[in-house]
């Protein structure tokens, strides 16, 4: 399966870089257990990032960002057959639970509840 991590990014950094890339970092952390699994992980920040620079974005939460980070999440979910969403508190994150469970996916809230995943 194609599995959207989702989580916390930006939510709760004050857009400091490093505490984002903390975040970010956490998000990649079950890419492995995901991928060793046979599937395929996907974070919407992966996506996002390079298509906010190349536009000319420059600094978390401008106008850019707004318009490129919460559609590339939804996009890859009409790609996406699961959902992973990880804990901590994230209005992006909870919204891509809900279209997820809107458009009928799987929402896991563990990795180790993921098809073929195992402890």
């Amino acid at each position: 399966m194609l599995i959207l991590i989702a989580g916390p990014y930006r939510s709760g950094t004050g857009d400091d870089p490093e505490k984002m890339a903390a975040n970010l970092r956490r998000l990649e952390e079950v890419s492995w257990p995901l991928f060793r699994a046979g599937h395929v992980p996907m974070i919407g920040e992966w996506v996002a990032m390079p298509v906010w620079r190349s536009a000319g974005g420059t600094a978390s939460g401008d106008e850019l960002y707004d318009q490129i980070f919460y559609p590339a999440a939804e996009r890859l979910l009409h790609v996406c057959d699961a959902v992973l969403r990880l804990p901590g508190a994230s209005k992006g994150a909870d919204n891509d639970v809900r279209r997820a469970r809107e458009r009928g996916l799987p929402v896991y809230d563990d990795v180790n509840d993921v098809p073929g995943v195992s402890p």
